[in-house]
């Protein structure tokens, strides 16, 4: 039985018990981010002008496995369809920089303005459907965007087109802009995520994931939250289409469309960890080290590639990210709550 001091002393630390988000992993992950990201913006001093495109191409990797994560881990809307916006994106560079002469880094933001206007009507008719039916809607939405983008003259029809306004820049400034341009919008896209789902909306993301019945029950608008992520989503891939489109300087229908582009990013999502900010990097970066080491196997690439995440699937359901951070121990971008355990704040067990 316990003493009335022993009982006193529970009481009283029950009564300072707390919660919190932020983590001594997360600061520690705050120390290191700063830094890295400082040091990589000198890179173009450091690199040659080859890594530097190597670098866009990842970057634009982790764009586009951070919105696809948005959309799906918490958002629970898993969609095959992500590649219409790489392609507006994309297009609406070459458009507003080469035939109306904006410039070329405004013309981005603004192509992906346009692919989130777009992206609201379209969210009107994907929304009617549920579930598989929503994944395999959104797919057939990208098959008509492209091919309406094939039937534009002034978009190349199916020829495609080159982005020339660029071309007024020497190579090395150039590729420096556009790997400046490629590593805010990794910034951007990671930060929007985290101040996102660290919102009351953010919340609501993850109860309608669970449960949109429940989510609805509890006060969430439940259509609205959908829209709004859907639309950002959006947004963040026509961006990452964007610098694909700047560092290539050609896009075609068939490539910047494609749907190869929706299985990359379901496997960086569920190889390095859904539903967290710190698995889409960890995946994107697992990817990119394997298209570079095994592009030159031909079919066995994309075999190799199926086996893995297969065998991640079932042994690992958290992905690497929950391997490397003992399922969830660590966290660099803590966007729930915890409580804080008495004994880290006393030193010793209150019992």
């Amino acid at each position: 039985m316990s003493t009335p001091t022993e009982t006193h002393a529970h009481a009283t630390v029950t009564s300072h018990a707390k919660v919190k988000r932020s983590t001594r992993s997360s600061w520690a992950g705050l120390g290191i981010a700063v830094p890295v990201v400082l040091f990589m913006a000198a890179a173009p001093y450091i690199i040659d002008r080859g890594f530097q495109q190597q670098l866009v191409t990842l970057f634009s990797l982790v764009v586009l496995a951070t919105m696809w994560n948005l959309l799906a881990g918490y958002g629970g809307m898993v969609s095959v369809g992500q590649q219409a916006y790489i392609g507006i994106g994309a297009y609406g560079l070459v458009y507003l920089a080469d035939t109306l002469g904006l410039d070329p880094f405004l013309a981005v933001p603004l192509s992906v303005i346009i692919a989130g206007l777009l992206s609201i009507p379209i969210s009107f008719l994907a929304f009617r459907l549920v579930g598989g039916y929503f994944a395999i809607g959104t797919w057939v939405i990208a098959e008509v965007v492209k091919q309406i983008t094939m039937q534009v003259d002034a978009l190349g029809a199916g020829i495609g087109l080159s982005l020339t306004s660029l071309n007024e820049l020497s190579p090395g400034r150039r590729i420096a802009y556009v790997y400046w341009l490629s590593l805010a919008a990794v910034v951007i896209a990671v930060a929007v995520t985290y101040f996102l789902m660290r919102s009351r909306l953010g919340l609501g993301f993850t109860a309608i994931r669970d449960d949109q019945v429940a989510a609805s029950s509890l006060g969430v608008r439940v259509t609205h939250s959908k829209r709004f992520v859907f639309v950002v989503s959006a947004m963040g891939c026509a961006l990452a289409g964007g610098m694909i489109a700047a560092n290539t300087l050609r896009i075609t229908p068939d490539s910047i469309y494609s749907v190869n582009f929706s299985a990359f990013m379901i496997f960086m999502v569920i190889i390095g960890g859904i539903g967290t900010i710190e698995g889409p990097i960890v995946g994107a970066i697992v990817f990119f080290a394997l298209q570079e080491w095994l592009s030159d196997l031909g079919t066995w690439y994309l075999i190799i590639i199926g086996v893995l995440a297969i065998v991640i699937t079932l042994f690992l359901p958290r992905g690497l990210w929950g391997l490397i951070s003992g399922n969830g121990r660590i966290r660099l971008f803590p966007v729930g709550y915890r409580l804080v355990n008495p004994i880290e704040r006393f030193g010793r067990h209150p019992d």
